[in-house]
């Protein structure tokens, strides 16, 4: 049974119902509080009540700490997750509580990170910390009752993907400009297709040049992968001095970034990122070899093959040269 009760200029709902827990809510009008009263017995009496409690005594900002604490550590890269996630913090709606966070207000936390000029490919980050947030509090944290309010909303739509291909000349001038062993990461990129972090994260235990594989035990989509390794490549790794560490490279990614912006500034390549290599990479497995779509993935591990198509595109004369019969790959 509910009773209502006014407590200064609030009026207090309290349930008691066998079975259930005390469940208890304050609000601004007794019509309200009525209205919600009606509610929840009703749920009760049709037993499919769940408690709204937690969810509307936290803030999404205490669960952005929650979050923080004890979710983004188990990812690849906690410290750029936690970074996005204080910056959600700052932003107004994250003092409402979970429970009241609706579609509306998150169009307008797209909106507001359009205007402080955020493009969307951050603010659909944004977005995904916020969705994984919702899902997680619902299924771990005792807020049950939470609907997703970023499964409805209107994402920004993302720009194609980059197409920027390394043109002969610009290869040359990379690896003149590049010191050791930053000439040969470029080499084994253009070889392997490998992102940044997983040529960073390479160590000899992984290797077995015998077979000519790497292998992967953490990767960007989560699944571990053998990465079958060409003549060039094997050289590459063959050449390769070994270090104490175990490291191959002996670069990390934060290394291999500032090498590459060195190394194109020196070139006077422009426009040029490390992740163009991979691009570049895949699109020569499909230019130069009678490999299928599938066994390029599985080289690349590009999980979804839709993803795959934007590599598809062959240049010009190579088109015309298969027209006039000239098999793939010579």
């Amino acid at each position: 049974m509910a009773s209502i009760r006014k407590r200064g200029n609030k009026w207090e709902v309290r349930i008691r119902k066998q079975g259930w827990p005390l469940t208890c809510k304050s609000f601004t009008t007794k019509v309200l509080a009525s209205q919600w009263a009606r509610q929840i017995e009703s749920e009760m009496d049709r037993g499919i009540f769940i408690s709204r409690t937690e969810a509307e005594s936290t803030t999404l900002h205490q669960a952005l700490d929650r979050y923080i604490s004890d979710y983004i550590p188990r990812l690849s890269d906690p410290t750029r997750e936690t970074n996005r996630a204080k910056a959600i913090q700052s932003q107004p709606f994250s003092k409402k509580f979970m429970a009241s966070i609706r579609t509306k207000d998150i169009a307008e936390f797209i909106a507001l990170r359009t205007k402080e000029g955020a493009g969307p490919n951050t603010i659909r980050l944004d977005l995904a910390i916020l969705s994984r947030l919702f899902e997680v509090a619902a299924s771990d944290w005792g807020m049950e009752s939470l609907s997703n309010p970023i499964r409805k909303a209107s994402k920004p739509k993302l720009p194609g993907g980059r197409t920027r291909r390394l043109s002969k000349d610009e290869e040359i001038k990379l690896l003149e400009s590049a010191k050791p062993p930053f000439d040969d990461v470029i080499r084994f990129a253009l070889e392997t297709g490998m992102r940044r972090e997983e040529i960073a994260t390479m160590d000899w235990p992984n290797v077995d040049l015998k077979q000519g594989i790497v292998y992967l035990p953490k990767t960007k989509n989560g699944a571990p992968r053998s990465v079958p390794l060409s003549p060039t490549a094997i050289q590459i790794l063959k050449n390769t001095l070994r270090r104490i560490n175990g490291s191959v490279f002996g670069m990390n990614k934060d290394a291999i970034t500032r090498a590459m912006t060195a190394t194109r500034k020196k070139a006077g390549v422009i426009d040029f990122r490390f992740h163009d290599l991979r691009h570049e990479a895949t699109s020569r497995l499909f230019e130069n070899t009678d490999l299928d779509i599938m066994e390029i993935s599985a080289i690349t591990g590009h999980k979804s093959l839709q993803m795959l198509t934007r590599y598809t595109h062959l240049r010009a004369h190579k088109l015309t040269e298969r027209l006039n019969g000239a098999k793939r790959g010579s």
